[in-house]
């Protein structure tokens, strides 16, 4: 059973609609016309929000931990070695790395530099921002950021804008330095 004061605070938010809780032992809650069943097995927590219409739109909470690994499900990522083939065959491969970084470390040869925080828009074939020089949809994408987490994120976010070839560097920067690949010392972001 779970505690009245909980209860009551899970009919609140429900009339609120702004939270549902998915549980394990069937409880029925009413609020107002707010109705749920619940199963109390463990806390799982399904945020609801309206849009400017008034539709709600459910949004269920993933850990960062469990995004990366989806992220790297659907990518074909590449050793450091295995990136510098792919550039050697004609792919782009792109630094995200932020200017302060690429500035103490330098930049992989031969990469394009463009900051995570613009990236989809520089290269997104329908931005009016897209760099010139961008890769075309069809084109082999790799990033590297330091670590080679935040590129798989971005790589990820690339393949839902139709870069289906999209993916990054293992290790990212630090270990494509650590194999003693091609380094250019520091230049300048975009």
């Amino acid at each position: 059973m779970i505690g009245y004061a909980f209860a009551a605070l899970v009919i609140y938010l429900l009339a609120q609609s702004t939270v549902v809780l998915a549980t394990g032992h069937n409880q029925a809650l009413t609020s107002g016309h707010a109705r749920a069943t619940m199963k109390i097995t463990k806390l799982d927590i399904l945020l609801s929000s309206a849009d400017p219409a008034g539709r709600i739109r459910d949004v269920v909470r993933t850990t960062i931990d469990e995004g990366l690994a989806d992220a790297r499900r659907r990518l074909i990522r590449l050793d450091p070695a295995g990136a510098l083939r792919a550039m050697r065959s004609g792919a782009a491969l792109i630094d995200i790395r932020s200017e302060s970084q690429i500035a103490r470390d330098g930049t992989i040869a031969g990469a394009l530099v463009i900051p995570r925080n613009v990236l989809e828009w520089r290269l997104d074939p329908a931005s009016r921002h897209r760099q010139p020089n961008a890769p075309q949809l069809d084109d082999q994408v790799i990033l590297s950021c330091d670590e080679g987490c935040q590129s798989s994120l971005a790589a990820a976010a690339l393949q839902q804008l139709g870069f289906a070839r999209a993916t990054d560097v293992v290790g990212g920067f630090q270990a494509w330095r650590a194999a003693a690949l091609p380094i250019e010392q520091s230049r300048t972001c975009e």
